[in-house]
């Protein structure tokens, strides 16, 4: 029996190539370059299936074909945003993620983050590097206490939750959350958290503000500058959802002028390019997409993958199916 044809866009862990080889004829992008719009289109025509990681952008153009071959796309990830939905379905093309498995580590990521734009580690690090510390004294880089403080959640699925058990019953802190649903009362006793009637409720209640909602169009620019002034001066921003879901520019200027604390960023508008003006800012802390960014989670995130393609190419409905 013929095995089904599959792409893998990007690379990913030996462990899960290697499953994925011996089960499907696989090609495995061995360049690790991210394809071009006329590469997908090309892939769709000749595989059964592709498998593409959050950052491939497969928009409209790269889905306008007569007959496309490709019948499943399974998505290394959470989000799906990067996929223009109603072309995939209208080719009758089922589409899969790869939830639960990476919410531990991205709220692990989301808290270094709080952590280290309250207590001005990035700051620290670049002035001991840059052989600038003169040593120990009462005013250095003086920060902000996390415990005991309130932090407000925007976004209250599994990575947020895994954010406020971390810090509550962690950190001690007072979790002030906002879902574009209501929450049950029993998961939000679990942390002792309140409901904000909406965002513009949550931002000045709070000490940090974390966003761990979707992106999209629908969330694209959240967070503008009407928001940023609604937020305490001294409070502080972390991402680690999509980068769109910030707007930039009015992020550097709440920076420049001091209106909030600070920010952390794991995501980018555009990235991998990132704005000059964030790049110097000095009340900023950066990584490069980090949040699930460990061997166990990576792991579990492309056998997740896997099990949802060896579902569908035996006939059954995959069970992380979002289409």
């Amino acid at each position: 029996m013929t095995k089904p044809k599959v792409l893998v866009t990007r690379r990913w862990p030996a462990a899960v190539e290697a499953q994925l080889s011996e089960k499907f004829d696989v090609v495995l992008n061995r360049g690790d370059v991210p394809l071009m719009t006329h590469e997908f289109r090309q892939a769709f025509l000749d595989y059964d299936a592709v498998l593409p990681t959050v950052t491939d952008k497969i928009g409209v153009d790269a889905l306008e074909l007569s007959d496309p071959r490709t019948k499943l796309l399974a998505n290394y990830g959470v989000g799906y945003t990067h996929i223009d939905m109603p072309s995939a379905q209208a080719h009758g093309m089922t589409v899969t993620n790869t939830p639960d498995v990476l919410s531990e580590c991205t709220a692990d990521l989301a808290m270094t983050l709080m952590l280290m734009a309250a207590r001005r580690a990035g700051e620290g690090e670049r002035e001991v590097r840059e052989g600038r510390w003169s040593g120990w004294r009462p005013t250095h880089l003086v920060g902000t206490k996390v415990s005991g403080k309130t932090l407000g959640i925007v976004g209250f699925g599994r990575i947020g939750q895994e954010m406020a058990r971390r810090a509550h019953h962690g950190f001690g802190m007072d979790i002030v959350v906002h879902n574009r649903s209501r929450v049950a009362p029993e998961i939000l006793a679990r942390y002792n958290a309140v409901q904000a009637d909406d965002l513009d409720d949550l931002l000045p209640r709070c000490d940090f503000v974390s966003l761990h909602c979707p992106g999209g169009a629908e969330n694209r620019h959240l967070i503008n500058s009407r928001r940023l002034d609604l937020m305490r001066p001294g409070a502080f921003l972390i991402n680690t959802a999509r980068g769109e879901v910030i707007n930039e520019h009015d992020l550097v200027q709440a920076l420049t002028f001091k209106t909030i604390g600070g920010a952390a960023l794991d995501v980018f508008d555009g990235e991998p390019k990132i704005a000059q003006s964030l790049l110097d800012s000095d009340h900023l802390v950066m990584l490069p997409h980090l949040g699930s960014a460990t061997a166990e989670a990576r792991e579990e995130m492309g056998f997740r993958a896997l099990n949802n393609l060896e579902a569908f190419f035996n006939g059954e409905t995959p069970p992380d199916r979002v289409n």
